[in-house]
This record gives structure tokens, C-alpha cells and sequence, in this order.
């Protein structure tokens, strides 16, 4: 059975004088579906009965045709692709191959840009098209080979104003940064490094953007210390400035700077006034 979307080996039924025809039966059968794979792309020597390994797609008319060439992205499993344009029918991902891959505007999950890239799946659509979506969702495993405190990479695929943002980890396992835990403004498309805070029970994690609290207090007050640095020793912001003022500018919760600039000031690094923190002399 020759199957779209998927890399498979087919054996050569017949040649032309613009290719071959690839069928799954190794005998020749005029009742055998076969699919062209161009001349070009034929290996030297070739014989009919030879298998070959193709990937099977639809070319600009619609039509089946084989590929030695391997493409970024197959059914079902998942790819993050950068996008090459934009277009009133949706936008088209490059993917390896010289046909790009459409993704439709019903499968973005947010209004995507030329030249950024985004995780997507590729699935057949109800006219027998290739097509990608963002919903990758379902096709994220639960079984990841990660326990707590270890350090993940992953990229966000959406969002829940309520939980955080949800992480695909490696590209293949489920993973969320929970809402405490942003301390960035993230997007569709954003690439992270954190750690796992923990495995559910269901096998999905729970990824953290900062270290444990002793070792990111530390980082902290360094990125403090450095912005001090930057504006001339003063920062207008002290342990009465606005939570959201503090997140705008540091990156981090109000708790999280009282404990830097309190490391800081143990240091005789800064002082603390009404006004701000200043750096010392020290």
C-alpha cells in the first residue's frame, strides 16, 4: 500500500522516458497503483524489481508523486518549520521539499509572521491534501525520559490566560510553564531553557524559567547590580515599587528582588533609600 505523507520503500514496476513507476508489490501488475518518481531523482543503475526509499507527496497539480529526497516533516509526527510566505489562502512552511507545505489559516493557533518558525504536524485534509497544523496537541508523548530538577529545552506551541503556556519539550514531549512561573512575556514560536519542576501523574511536566531559589537569588542580584552599573549607580526602585513595575524591569516577582537587593545590601554593595537603590562606594 503506498501511503501519502510517509517515507516508504516501493519497488520499481515500470520505467518511462521521464522517470519510474513505483508500486508496494514487487511483481508488475497493470492493476498495481504506482507513483512517478521523476527521472532526476531516479538512483543510477536502477532496475525494475529494485526497491527504492521515497517519501510520497502531491505535486502543484495534485497529483502523487515520489521523492528520494527526506523531507523535514511526515504524518503524524511533529517539526518546527520556518515560514516562507504569507498568502490570502493561508501561509507555506519550507520543508525540505520544492512544493511547500500549506498550513491553513483554520489550523493556525495565532496569526503567524514570514521568516519565523512554529511546531507543527502534518495530517492529510479531507481533499487527500498534505497540509500542516498548529494544533500539535495530541500529538505530543507523555512519557518523557525527564524527572524533576532536570534541565529541558523545548518551544511554545499556545497558551491558557488561566495555567501558563504550554511547552512542547525536545519538540515531542508535553510540557507547561505554569502562570507563576513566567517571568517572561512568552509567544507562540519562543524557544526556552528551563528545568522540570515536576512529572505528573499523567506524564506531562511542569518546566521552570528560573533556578532553585539559593542559586537564582544569586543571578538575580547579579542582573540587579548590572543595571546599576548601567545607569550610573541609582535605580528608581526599591521594596515599595509596584510588583508590575518591578516584573517590567527586572524580569522577576517582587519577592524575588527584595531577596536580591537584601543579598546586595548584606554585601555593602548597595544602599537602600526612599527613592531607589543606590551602589556604593564599597
Amino acid at each position: 500500500m503506498i501511503e501519502l505523507g510517509r517515507t516508504q520503500k516501493l519497488y520499481i514496476d515500470h520505467k518511462t522516458d521521464f522517470g519510474v513507476y513505483l508500486c508496494a508489490e514487487p511483481k508488475p501488475d497493470k492493476r498495481n497503483r504506482c507513483v512517478l518518481l521523476p527521472r532526476k531523482q531516479v538512483p543510477k543503475g536502477a532496475q525494475v524489481g529494485d526497491q527504492v526509499e521515497v517519501f510520497v507527496y502531491k505535486d502543484s497539480s495534485d497529483r502523487e508523486i515520489a521523492t528520494t529526497t527526506k523531507p523535514a516533516l511526515e504524518v503524524g509526527k511533529l517539526a518546527v518549520l520556518p515560514v516562507a510566505q504569507t498568502t490570502r489562502i493561508g501561509a507555506f512552511l519550507k520543508w525540505g521539499l520544492e512544493k511547500d507545505l500549506l498550513l491553513p489559516f483554520s489550523e493556525q493557533t495565532v496569526k503567524v509572521k514570514e521568516g519565523d518558525e512554529y511546531l507543527v504536524s502534518l495530517y492529510i485534509d479531507k481533499s487527500e491534501r498534505l497540509c500542516a497544523t498548529m494544533k500539535v496537541y495530541d500529538f505530543l508523548r507523555t512519557d518523557p525520559p525527564y524527572k524533576e530538577e532536570d534541565p529541558v529545552q523545548g518551544i511554545v506551541y499556545g497558551f491558557n490566560p488561566e495555567y501558563g503556556a504550554f511547552v512542547a519539550v525536545d519538540q515531542l514531549y508535553n510540557g507547561m510553564v505554569p502562570k507563576q512561573e513566567m517571568v517572561r512575556k512568552l509567544h507562540i514560536g519562543d524557544r526556552i531553557e528551563g528545568r522540570v519542576i515536576s512529572v505528573r501523574e499523567d506524564g506531562k511536566m511542569n518546566i521552570g524559567l528560573r533556578q532553585r531559589a539559593h542559586i537564582q537569588m544569586d543571578v538575580d542580584a547579579g542582573r540587579i547590580f548590572e543595571k546599576l552599573e548601567e545607569n550610573d549607580g541609582f535605580l528608581p526602585y526599591h521594596d515599595k515599587s509596584s510588583p508590575e513595575d518591578i516584573r517590567a524591569e527586572f524580569g522577576m516577582s517582587k519577592n524575588e528582588f527584595k531577596r536580591a537587593i537584601g543579598r546586595l545590601y548584606k554585601m555593602r554593595k548597595i544602599e537602600i533609600s526612599h527613592d531607589g537603590i543606590r551602589k556604593t562606594d564599597v
